[in-house]
């Protein structure tokens, strides 16, 4: 196993208040990594200490093998490597697509072909638009253009599709998909659970300051071995229960209606369940 990123007792201060209090995570080198929590549970200051631009108070953090907060000399050797998309970017609404990702191509030592990044995005019908008149989703699609234009080893995306239609959203998530498959790390921070499901090979979930576990989606909070909820229409009336075979439950309602059970439906939590379970502590 590489690990593009290793973190170690984490730890940041606020006026005397722990915002990350103690945090261990270790990022495979290729895989996508998402880290969920609440507002204010301290993965922001953690994405911003592994990208960088915040220092630390305590703890060990190595960033393709680099400690962020001891760049020196390496910073800009460093930054080459790493690509980051934030919630929210500067303006150059004057410029064309075009423009703008050429120019900031030019901040690379290795970047990629401009006009290929411009296609990978889907921006290629508006590349003489200006910025300023492209719609939500498609400054979206260039702030990732942004991100990956200097072939990056690792990508950093801060709730990358906030203000997406469902349909530009899954056209992001096989961008993403796609950069992943190229080799590409990635970092997400999201609010969407069905985001961090579609794209994730493992989640993080923080509350606190403090990681309350790290497994893969399926896993996560012991999902896979939940009791699933089976429910059915029985004289009008809504019925339900909770089985750890859900087979067994099945096959005896079959039995007691004759055939088809009415308005059955099987389900097992999903992600956003056992997320709200966990930072809800029930």
């Amino acid at each position: 196993m590489v690990l593009a990123i290793d973190v170690r007792g984490l730890v940041k201060e606020y006026e005397g208040r722990r915002v990350v209090d103690g945090i261990d995570l270790q990022v495979e080198s290729g895989e996508i990594f998402a880290i969920l929590g609440p507002n204010g549970a301290g993965k922001t200051t953690t994405v911003e200490i592994l990208e960088g631009y915040r220092n630390r108070d305590g703890g060990d953090v190595t960033v393709l093998g680099t400690d962020p907060g001891s760049l020196g000399v390496h910073a800009a050797t460093w930054r080459n490597r790493i690509g980051i998309v934030l919630q929210s970017t500067g303006d150059v609404g004057d410029l064309t697509v075009r423009e703008t990702v050429h120019h900031f191509s030019h901040y690379y030592s290795k970047p990629r072909n401009p006009e290929e990044v411009i296609d990978l995005v889907g921006l290629r019908e508006k590349v003489d638009d200006r910025v300023g008149n492209l719609s939500g989703g498609q400054r979206r699609r260039l702030d990732v253009a942004l991100g990956i234009i200097g072939s990056p080893e690792i990508l950093f995306l801060d709730e990358p599709t906030t203000g997406f239609d469902p349909e530009a959203r899954r056209a992001f998530w096989e961008l993403i998909l796609a950069l992943k498959a190229a080799g590409t790390t990635i970092v997400l921070t999201t609010h969407y659970l069905d985001e961090a499901e579609a794209l994730a090979d493992r989640v993080a979930v923080i509350q606190g300051g403090k990681i309350l576990e790290i497994s893969t989606p399926e896993k996560l909070g012991g999902r896979a071995s939940a009791k699933a909820r089976i429910s059915w229409l029985q004289d009008g009336v809504v019925q339900q229960v909770e089985s750890d075979d859900p087979t067994k439950e099945v096959i005896a309602l079959s039995a007691k209606f004759g055939g088809e059970v009415p308005e059955l439906e099987v389900r097992r939590p999903s992600l956003e369940d056992i997320y709200l379970r966990m930072i809800e502590g029930k």
